[in-house]
């Protein structure tokens, strides 16, 4: 029997179930008790801590949300096809793979960026992996495309393209070349901050933590490692049986200047960056020192901000990526508002800069308000874009609906503008 379409009156199921996001937590927190008993800091620590937090998410998704078989993935386990009939099309398809893997590297090769500071380390785990998943690809797409409705995927079309066969679609090869370019350039980016992230964690200073700035500095760097560790496995576990696959990439030039610009190497808040704000400020420990209660009572705020940030990369479970739709989330702090993230990130950095006090001149004041007034404007840009392209899902839409009359940030800015 068909459900009942989502209306106003309710907010349409989420892609993602609770479970998911705390298996994951769950795995985590025990390879965080393990190596912060034993003090293992180092990078390879930090990549166990991904498999850790994978693991659970993958047996619970499988095994009690049962994603494997929902129509979304595209996939139908009863009536699989002949090997014969679909190894041309698998062939096809490795090769389509075989050559984007071959351009992303030779980007990374020519990139002299991606080989200077810590994205060195994303490049030795690419340099070792790869070769492994060049040859599992073929056992796992000789045996998935005899399940696939239709496995003529981007990769099929690429590899087409490249072998001259018919009925090639253009827009499937412009399709798959934006979802592999999300995923290069922020899976780089992710594994170049694990080690440090990791590190900055588990090589901790017990003694300091009677300290109020300290303990909340400890744990805002717990709350980044959560975030970072979910959102890394997002982008590797782009799965079709995980129904984790990406459906589309941002197909609009506005959702990826808004998004590159807040990423190294585009970034224009970064220190000595156009948008840096920093410069004639202090932070909160800095204005509230010598102010006890202050202390703990604004750092409970900002690791409360912090948990909900890396809560709205929990909630994605497997699905986590910036500038694709992999499924609408509706469950979590999502259900509060549509991007908790940004909401957050920004509350954060405003309590924590606290631009309008300065160090300097009252010019170098409204300068850092200004640019910091800029930097969440541009995450509210972002946020536009990105409803842009999930609004074309009629689920995301329902759910827009939904938050506009229902969800608890919206009520509350309603509520302030009329008051």
């Amino acid at each position: 029997m068909q459900a009942a379409p989502p209306t106003d009156a309710s907010r349409p199921a989420s892609a993602v179930g609770h479970g998911v996001g705390i298996a994951g937590l769950v795995g985590l927190a025990l390879w965080l008790t393990i190596a912060l008993a034993t003090g293992m800091d180092g990078p390879y620590a930090a990549l166990v801590a991904l498999i850790a937090c994978a693991l659970p998410m993958v047996g619970w998704s499988l095994a009690i949300d049962k994603v494997h078989r929902r129509h979304s993935t595209g996939i139908d386990w009863h009536h699989p096809r002949p090997a014969a009939e679909t190894r041309d099309v698998s062939l096809t398809k490795l090769a389509g793979l075989y050559v984007t893997w071959g351009a992303i590297a030779l980007l990374y090769g020519i990139g002299r960026f991606y080989w200077d500071r810590n994205y060195g380390f994303a490049m030795w785990c690419f340099g070792h992996a790869m070769p492994v998943v060049a040859l599992l690809a073929v056992p796992y797409l000789l045996w998935l495309d005899r399940y696939l409705v239709d496995p003529r995927d981007g990769a099929w079309h690429v590899g087409a393209w490249l072998t001259g066969q018919p009925g090639v679609e253009r827009q499937a090869i412009y399709g798959h070349m934006r979802s592999w370019a999300v995923k290069a350039f922020f899976l780089a980016f992710m594994l170049a901050v694990i080690p440090g992230n990791w590190a900055g964690f588990v090589h901790t200073d017990w003694r300091r933590l009677g300290d109020p700035v300290a303990l909340t500095q400890w744990l805002i760097a717990l709350m980044f490692v959560v975030d970072v560790a979910f959102a890394t496995v997002g982008y590797v576990l782009t799965l079709r049986p995980l129904d984790a696959h990406i459906r589309s990439a941002n197909p609009y030039a506005a959702a990826w200047t808004a998004a590159l610009i807040c990423y190294p190497p585009f970034q224009l808040m970064e220190e000595g960056g156009p948008l840096d704000y920093h410069p004639g400020t202090q932070d909160w420990s800095a204005w509230f020192a010598g102010h006890p209660l202050l202390l703990a009572a604004w750092g409970a705020i900002l690791v409360a901000l912090t948990a909900l940030y890396a809560w709205a990369t929990v909630a994605f479970g497997l699905r986590f990526s910036n500038l694709t739709h992999r499924g609408i989330l509706t469950h979590g702090p999502y259900a509060w508002s549509r991007h908790p993230a940004y909401l957050a990130k920004n509350l954060f950095w405003w309590l924590s800069t606290l631009p309008l006090l300065t160090t300097g001149s009252l010019i170098d004041a409204v300068r850092a308000t200004a640019l910091m007034g800029i930097v969440s404007g541009i995450y509210y840009w972002r946020a536009r874009t990105e409803e842009r392209h999930l609004g074309r899902d009629p689920v995301y839409r329902a759910y827009s609906r939904w938050m506009t009359r229902h969800g608890a940030v919206p009520r509350f800015l309603r509520w302030l503008v009329a008051h």
